[in-house]
């Protein structure tokens, strides 16, 4: 556009500005402009529009469209179910932090992002999302080539964070095409957990001494962790987590977080926020939880610098070396690499830090359970992380400590927190590679 918006458009008016053949840069997740990418698949007409994303967090119809393609850095539900109808769908292998110069160099025509309202100086919080978009959001506003647009929302909380090198804010004056929102952001809240989460939390728990700063994602085993160090004796927690989740809200609550933890002191530190709506609200105008963009958090030197680091990640299946694949299951792909990588090795520098990577024991594939601990991974199947950084593995059935055992320890470690069921064949197809 030539002028910048001084006033709220629809968001019917902010897709006609999108270019039959164009590109398009979103944030990751709870950072997308909805109500914008609801309006962009109400368009028939694409002839080649390209768009950089990660983790779609609606069914989009714009992805549906012939001359559309999606390219995407971390699948969830929807680009799997895309992918799989035959949309072109393709995945970006790159962790987070990558993403960055991913955007820098595609550098996308139009940039969209959701952000809070202006408050009284015309500034926009970024809210739930930082990552990987920022520098790019700058710069597509202060590019007379480029298009910024700025879907806002009263269900956006305004967050914060560090400034000045991290303001976390955008400033009405930088925005092209301001959107007035009507879709709520994606509330996310944490599954109830599985017994088996319970028993795989209860047996991380051993690993988080008091006073470790930690790092979780979500799901049921790290919420389950997060109540029972809530519940527990001791405190003093600290927080540089890739996402800031219920759970981490339930730690401050209890009193917990002091984050007197060596790196960004007196602050809980994330790139992003998903849960539930109480989690959005209770995030709004808080003082003690800032976001930063992801290079800034995901980063192994800044994360090995912080106090006796945790990080509790999940994956979907470990071999017997110790490898972990955490986002594709044989040759389909699954998630994405995101942080894993990055906080694994992270953690594992760290003074008395450790990296734990938790998951159950077992699968339920076409009816039977298959063993997640694997004497080899099959044919197709990529390594999320390597062996050489994997520290602890955890199950239902215990933890396997692998950072300084030799490869037959580690095996036996291994085998020794898998299904019952399983050890036997396990420890068969290890004697045989012997």
């Amino acid at each position: 556009m030539g002028s910048r918006r001084a006033g709220g458009v629809s968001p019917a008016e902010a897709a006609c500005c999108v270019r039959t053949r164009d590109t398009l840069g979103l944030p990751l997740g709870t950072g997308q402009p909805l109500s914008f990418l609801h309006a962009l698949g109400e368009r028939e007409a694409y002839a080649d529009l390209t768009v950089f994303a990660a983790l779609l967090s609606a069914p989009f119809s714009v992805f549906h469209r012939p001359g559309v393609r999606l390219r995407s850095g971390f699948f969830g539900p929807c680009e799997r179910a895309d992918h799989a109808a035959g949309h072109p769908v393709a995945f970006v292998p790159a962790g987070f932090r990558e993403f960055v110069q991913i955007l820098a160099r595609m550098a996308p025509r139009v940039m969209a992002t959701a952000a809070a309202p202006p408050d009284a100086d015309g500034f926009c919080s970024l809210s739930l999302h930082a990552g990987a978009t920022v520098d790019e959001l700058h710069r597509a506003g202060a590019d007379p080539e480029r298009l910024l647009v700025v879907e806002v929302h009263e269900g956006l909380p305004r967050t914060r964070g560090r400034p000045p090198e991290h303001p976390h804010r955008i400033h009405r004056d930088e925005i092209d095409v301001l959107v007035e929102g009507r879709h709520p952001p994606l509330a996310l809240p944490d599954p109830k957990p599985t017994e088996v989460e319970r028993a795989i939390a209860r047996a991380a728990l051993r690993y988080v001494p008091a006073g470790a700063t930690l790092q979780t994602g979500i799901g049921g085993a790290p919420s389950q962790l997060a109540s029972l160090l809530a519940a527990r004796p001791g405190g003093g927690y600290g927080v540089h987590s890739e996402m800031f989740t219920d759970g981490l809200m339930a730690l401050h609550r209890a009193g917990k977080v002091t984050n007197a933890k060596g790196v960004y002191d007196g602050t809980s530190i994330a790139t992003f926020a998903a849960g539930s709506r109480e989690l959005y609200a209770w995030l709004d105008g808080r003082e003690e939880v800032r976001f930063l963009p992801v290079d800034a958090v995901n980063t192994p030197s800044v994360i090995s610098a912080n106090r006796r680091m945790v990080s509790i990640n999940a994956a979907l299946a470990v071999d017997l070396d110790g490898q972990v694949a955490a986002d594709t299951i044989g040759r389909t792909q699954y998630s994405g690499i995101g942080g894993h990588e990055d906080f694994t090795a992270g953690a594992s520098l760290a003074a008395d830090g450790r990296s734990l990577v938790c998951l159950p024991s077992t699968a339920r594939v076409g009816g039977r359970a298959i063993s997640r601990i694997q004497a080899a991974f099959r044919d197709g199947t990529r390594v999320t992380t390597p062996r050489h950084q994997t520290d602890l593995v955890v199950t239902e059935y215990g933890a396997a400590e692998l950072q300084g055992a030799s490869e037959d320890e580690r095996a036996h470690a291994l085998i020794a927190i898998a299904h019952p069921d399983h050890r036997s064949a396990l420890a068969a197809a290890w004697s045989r590679r012997e």
